[in-house]
């Protein structure tokens, strides 16, 4: 279980960044008092805009940034106190993950299993199992700049999951795949939920949403205006669609500012 309780990330701003982003302050609020819980045996969505904060959060959430106020708890753990077990629990996997394309798929997969102190033995059979599902095993020996950019892609997420995590975090997991290879990454997120995984994802195409997600947050310039079910969703806004629901909220939410 994730909880979030009341963050907000506040990032300080040097002059060149505030020229680029044509403000005179000197700080940006990216998440604005968030608050939300997410269970095991769901998938959760993370939806929004690009810049609403959506990666902000995820990073607090996975310990790559301290919230500035707030706390978060995974499986009852806090990420800023024990940051080391939040991490042991969790997979975070984002396209700015790059794999050394030096190395196969093989040898980068074990490298990460003894990172995590798995045995040889456990190793080599979630190596099986995932390379199998997603078809690396023909390519398990290649040099990673050698794949295809869906390959890699399927690598990755190969590699993230090594350690078997209960906590599964893919930050926009279909961005740039083909439309097979984006099948592939949603047909296991609910292979995994169903094994009773928490898994998290962020995205800004409502129609995957709408096919992947049980519950969701809607977070809109850093704040979180909306949480719930697709169904929820839909009947508070009146459609039939979530992209339509999406737009009306964010109409809303634009009128109020």
């Amino acid at each position: 279980m994730i909880e979030i309780q009341n963050v907000t990330k506040i990032y300080k701003l040097n002059r060149k960044q505030m020229e680029e982003q044509k403000t005179k302050s000197s700080t940006k609020v990216a998440v604005r008092n968030v608050s939300l819980t997410a269970k095991e045996g769901e998938i959760f969505g993370i939806l929004g805009p690009n810049g609403a904060g959506k990666t902000t959060l995820l990073r607090c959430v996975a310990t790559l940034l301290n919230p500035t106020e707030g706390t978060i708890t995974v499986n009852g753990h806090d990420t800023v106190k024990d940051g080391e077990a939040v991490r042991r629990s969790m997979a975070f996997l984002t396209n700015e993950v790059k794999l050394d394309t030096h190395f196969s798929p093989k040898y980068q997969f074990r490298f990460f299993g003894r990172l995590y102190g798995l045995s040889d033995a456990v190793i080599e059979e979630r190596r099986k199992e995932l390379f199998e599902y997603f078809g690396i095993t023909e390519f398990e020996d290649k040099r990673i700049e050698e794949l295809s950019t869906g390959m890699k892609q399927k690598t990755s997420i190969a590699v993230s999951l090594v350690h078997d995590p209960d906590i599964v975090i893919f930050d926009e997991p279909t961005n740039g795949l083909d439309i097979i290879t984006a099948r592939a990454v949603t047909d296991y997120l609910r292979l995994l939920r169903d094994r009773g995984k928490l898994v998290i994802v962020s995205t800004h195409i409502m129609p995957e949403a709408q096919k992947l997600c049980d519950r969701m947050a809607m977070i809109i310039n850093g704040s979180c205006v909306f949480q719930g079910t697709l169904e929820e969703a839909l009947a508070q806004n009146q459609t039939e669609d979530l992209e339509d629901a999406f737009f009306e909220i964010y109409r809303r939410v634009e009128v109020s500012e």
